[in-house]
């Protein structure tokens, strides 16, 4: 009778310890993960005034607090050569990652405010806007990776064609990774 009962307290405690380290392993998982980088822009303004591209720079932080799933902020500064007109974008949301192998395709959608210089100065104004986008980072490096992405703006309440603009951004990039977590993990 005692033997079956040190039996049973011994195999409590070794399911007890199969339990533990079951618990263990996820806080043993990746806390989050980080880049930042910046990249060449070009867009199609959709401004009536401007019939070429206009090009400028891009800067962007992403922070993934999940598998998949995050958020991104991002700036983009764009110009006419030809004429004053600028568009400046300041933009937050969501994101969602996927991995294979070295290449890191995503999706985002996001809000912000976007500012233009009209022609000649006359005005510069600022609007909200929605952004949606999808692109892929290329693991170039241990800690670098390239970015190609295509960006769709919808600017509320802003002239342009219809009743606001829709400027489409294809953004070049270059960024710091900076994962934190997952022993073994493969970045």
């Amino acid at each position: 009778m005692l033997l079956k009962r040190v039996l049973a307290a011994v195999m409590g405690v070794g399911l007890g310890s199969t339990v533990a380290a079951a618990q263990a392993y996820s806080t043993a998982s990746r806390p989050f993960d980080f880049q930042a980088g910046v990249g060449y822009s070009s867009a199609n303004a959709n401004y009536e005034y401007v019939h070429n591209r206009i090009n400028g720079f891009a800067a962007y932080a992403d922070f993934d607090f999940r598998a998949h799933l995050g958020i991104e902020a991002e700036f983009h500064n764009v110009s006419d050569k030809n004429t004053t007109v600028s568009q400046k974008t300041y933009e937050i949301g969501a994101r969602s990652e996927f991995q294979f192998g070295r290449i890191d395709p995503y999706g985002k959608v996001m809000y912000g405010r976007g500012t233009q210089n009209f022609p000649a100065n006359v005005a510069t104004l600022s609007y909200n806007l929605f952004a949606a986008g999808a692109g892929v980072d290329f693991v170039a490096a241990k800690r670098v990776k390239l970015r190609v992405e295509y960006e769709y703006q919808d600017w509320l309440n802003a002239p342009g064609s219809g009743l606001s603009m829709k400027p489409q951004i294809i953004t070049i990039g270059i960024a710091y990774h900076l994962p934190v977590g997952e022993p073994g993990r493969r970045r």
